[in-house]
């Protein structure tokens, strides 16, 4: 039997679905709309506008790999507040950043449509910059979505880059320090497991972020988002089901993963593809000091990544109880 939302809802709480409805739908469509208006326009008499923009495109192809365009307007926009209000989303500080360091922070779990990451490291709704004066964060998205005319543009102005090492190599080398990397480590592959109560990480064979870390001397900050894995249910997929191998399948094709999901609606409260009023909580942990190594050997990349995960495990117990996570319920990594 469907929910219907109440006529009476306030207008403060539809402003909020409002903001989360139109990231959804950049999330979901806005690229495939972009594509489509850019092909359209060669065919119509304003082909002028999608030659002139192919040509600012190709003179400016590599920004996305050079820290993008952040426009702090923009980060500001009041909507994030209120898509911040609809969970609500919080963001919670146990340690300093000295601005005078670079740092590469792994963000756990990726969630859905990783709605944690994109708040508290793309907007100023959680307050990032006061809670970290002088440090700039910067996110990194599948190279796939750069590719697309208009889109790109949008995107790069919350502050994200492409995930290559370029782009890291760019960002943690960069002047004057104070700049944050951060990566979802488990990246699309891990959305597939993105389900309430899911505490497992694609973490055990990541260790690139690992590499870069000892490259460029950037100190380790791990990052846990509370309540991402709850904003959505998925369809069950098993390892061994046939939706999730050909899931997989359209993974390592595409680039990208193809969860089957479902929320509630925005007129009622049953089904849609809308996030649930979930709370959302990213705490992020202390740095891990890391020594500078332009060529480092497997054996400290390993020891590395051990400590790493052994440091993420203690944010995840030191904080689980405070969100009704049961006492015997652990980080699980594969």
């Amino acid at each position: 039997m469907v929910e219907f939302a109440p006529l009476s809802v306030p207008w403060e709480r539809r402003l909020q679905t409002f903001a989360v409805l139109q990231w959804v739908f950049s999330f979901l469509a806005l690229g495939q709309i972009c594509i489509g208006v850019f092909t359209f326009l060669l065919f119509t008499r304003f082909w002028l506008l999608s030659v002139l923009y192919a040509t600012w495109w190709f003179l400016d192809r590599d920004k996305p790999r050079r820290g993008g365009r952040r426009v702090e307007t923009i980060r500001c926009w009041a909507i994030w507040k209120y898509m911040r209000d609809y969970f609500p989303a919080s963001l919670v500080k146990t340690a300093e950043l000295d601005p005078s360091r670079n740092y590469i922070a792994g963000f756990h779990p990726h969630g859905v449509l990783a709605a944690g990451a994109f708040l508290s490291l793309c907007t100023e709704s959680t307050g990032f910059s006061f809670l970290f004066p002088g440090i700039h964060p910067y996110l990194m998205m599948l190279n796939l979505w750069f590719r697309v005319p208009f889109f790109r543009d949008y995107i790069m102005c919350s502050g994200l880059v492409t995930s290559d090492k370029e782009s890291a190599g760019h960002i943690l080398s960069k002047k004057g320090n104070g700049n944050l990397l951060a990566i979802i480590v488990g990246g699309a592959q891990e959305a597939l497991d993105a389900r309430p109560g899911a505490y497992t990480l694609l973490l055990r064979n990541r260790k690139g972020f690992i590499r870069l870390a000892l490259i460029h001397g950037a100190a380790l900050v791990p990052i846990f988002s509370f309540g991402e894995n709850d904003l959505f249910t998925q369809v069950q997929n098993f390892s061994d089901s046939w939706l999730r191998r050909i899931q997989n399948q359209l993974q390592k094709i595409m680039g990208i993963s193809l969860p089957l999901f479902h929320g509630r609606g925005i007129f009622q409260y049953s089904f849609g593809l809308m996030p649930y009023r979930h709370p959302i909580t990213t705490i992020v942990g202390k740095p891990i000091e890391v020594q500078k190594t332009l060529q480092p050997s497997e054996e400290e990349v390993n020891h590395l990544h051990q400590r790493y995960i052994k440091e993420l495990c203690n944010l995840f117990e030191a904080h689980k109880l405070k969100f009704n996570i049961p006492a015997d319920q652990h980080l699980e990594f594969c």
